[in-house]
């Protein structure tokens, strides 16, 4: 384990006790505190005071918690993308009532296709498609129905007169 400072600190602390003790020599003493501050690793502090009384204990490294993983339950989820046809459609099929039904055609096909690739692709967006789908399709039951009443009215005046 790497020492840090506090570990080089209670090591010369250690020697100190040591040399005031009498138990080391001034040289010796001056040479094992310089070691100590070389030292990178708590083994190498504990050599330089084994044979002295109350050599450093290495401190157990923190204890980091481990991360609990949280459950599934509560991870939010992954919405995957919305499909651009079923957008489109939608936007048509809410422009059928600004454009008199001219993009309900449109509608009806985008919806269509979005529906499908929708269904392949596992993409989102089948409410928007199925939204075009609704609209696009009563704009174009309407103007068929507009358009047939127009022509049985036409049919009709013509054969009174």
């Amino acid at each position: 384990m790497l020492a840090s400072h506090a570990d080089r600190e209670r090591t010369v602390d250690v020697l100190r006790a040591g040399f005031g003790e009498g138990r080391l020599e001034q040289p010796e003493f001056e040479k094992r505190v310089a070691r100590a501050y070389r030292a990178r690793t708590v083994g190498e502090l504990a050599l330089l005071v084994a044979d002295l009384p109350q050599g450093p204990v290495p401190l157990p490294a923190p204890v980091v918690p481990m991360p609990v993983p949280v459950p599934r339950t509560f991870l939010p989820v992954a919405q995957p993308p919305t499909n651009g046809k079923a957008v489109g459609s939608a936007v048509c099929g809410v422009l059928c009532l600004v454009s008199l039904g001219l993009t309900g055609i449109p509608a009806v096909v985008l919806g269509h296709a979005a529906r499908s690739e929708i269904r392949r692709t596992g993409e989102g967006g089948d409410g928007l498609a199925l939204t075009g789908l609704v609209l696009g399709w009563l704009s174009t039951a309407g103007w068929a129905l507009l358009i047939m009443l127009t022509i049985v009215a036409a049919v009709a005046s013509a054969s009174h007169r």
